[in-house]
């Protein structure tokens, strides 16, 4: 089944105050992470903070492997964009695709909905 996060981020103006450059060596590192688990996490990272007050940013991973997910937040969260203090987890959302559908027809016998993917 596959399992969505939506990850919500707060960046602290310690972080907006380094210059780009060193911006983009620290986030390179975070693509590296995320790199090195495409094959079984999808990532996806969002900038919000033009559009909300709730949050800066947010990713959302999608995943049939929750452990490679937990994994890769663990990477993360040991980089310096954690571990200095620039980036921190403010929530997380989860939900499983078709969950309703596949408790319908794994557990109460029921035929596959029409039209559901």
């Amino acid at each position: 089944m596959n399992h969505c996060f939506v990850v919500t981020i707060e960046v602290d103006a310690s972080w907006l105050a380094l210059p780009r450059e060193t911006r983009r060596t620290y986030a390179a590192e975070v693509y590296a992470i995320a790199g090195r688990y495409s094959g079984e996490v999808r990532v996806k990272y969002f900038d919000a903070d033009a559009f909300s007050g709730k949050c800066s940013d947010f990713v959302i991973c999608e995943t049939e492997n929750t452990m490679a997910y937990h994994s890769i937040w663990e990477e993360i969260k040991d980089s310096p964009v954690f571990s200095n203090g620039f980036f921190r987890i403010k929530d997380v959302l989860f939900g499983i695709q078709n969950a309703y559908q596949a408790y319908e027809t794994e557990t109460l016998g029921m035929e596959p909905e029409a039209g559901t993917v």
